[in-house]
């Protein structure tokens, strides 16, 4: 059976032995959230998608297989609507993959739910491992699976250099990018070795992610115990 099935449009007479719909619980279709009058002019349902878990075992066991399938919800939906179009993608994993039929297709198929869970998880189980993790959506550094008490201009400056990684920046541009000219705080160029130093100690034994680059500035070096979680939204315009 080939991994995908392009499907023809239906023809306009009903088989002779129309399959039957069984009710599927947990399964919903979601209605718009307002009357379709109220629903603005450029956004209307166009379709739907309907995802399906089953593998090729548990189809054998109730008799049938995944083409038939297909085929079955096809002609029942050229009996109900004529005029639909419709394309069927069957989802692949890797055997031993574990986990419920659904979600795996879900993941599969790139639906943005399900591939946000899986960002979600994978974030959280790197949360529970040694090394450092710098998260720049939560603005927290942990440590070994430990918060860092960094201050606001602490993680600031890290996070200028993480989303730069691998370039020298100078001390003076670390300087102009971070604080007001008019900052009573505001360091000199030499200064601004003090609190990466500050920083660093924080970063305990992993300060050496932060790279003097003598005569110049300041690098940011990932290694393998360093994460960094970006978010699930926009990446920061600071990231090149």
């Amino acid at each position: 059976m080939s991994n995908t099935a392009l499907l023809e449009r239906p023809a306009r007479t009903a088989p002779t032995a129309p399959a039957r719909l069984h009710v599927v619980p947990d399964t919903q279709i979601d209605a718009p959230a307002q009357p379709a009058a109220e629903q603005p002019a450029t956004r209307s349902p166009r379709g739907f998608a309907l995802y399906v878990g089953i593998d090729e075992l548990k189809a054998a066991t109730a008799g049938v297989s995944l083409p038939l399938l297909v085929d079955a919800l096809r002609r029942t939906l050229a009996e109900l609507a004529p005029e639909a179009e419709t394309h069927a993608t069957v989802a692949l994993a890797p055997q031993g993959t574990g986990g419920r039929d659904l979600d795996v297709v879900r993941l599969a198929l790139h639906e943005p739910g399900a591939i946000a869970r899986s960002k979600a998880a994978a974030e959280d189980s790197e949360e529970d491992r040694g090394g450092v993790v710098v998260d720049i959506s939560r603005k927290r550094v942990l440590i070994d699976g430990d918060s860092a008490a960094f201050t606001y201009k602490e993680f600031e400056l890290l996070q200028y250099l993480v989303l730069r990684e691998g370039s020298t920046i100078e001390r003076s541009e670390l300087v102009s990018a971070l604080w007001q000219a008019t900052d009573d705080e505001a360091p000199g160029e030499r200064t601004i070795d003090v609190h990466v130093r500050r920083l660093r100690a924080k970063l305990g034994r992993y300060e050496d992610i932060v790279r003097t680059v003598r005569g110049v500035g300041y690098r940011f070096d990932r290694h393998a115990d360093v994460a960094i979680h970006y978010g699930h939204g926009t990446p920061s315009p600071d990231r090149f």
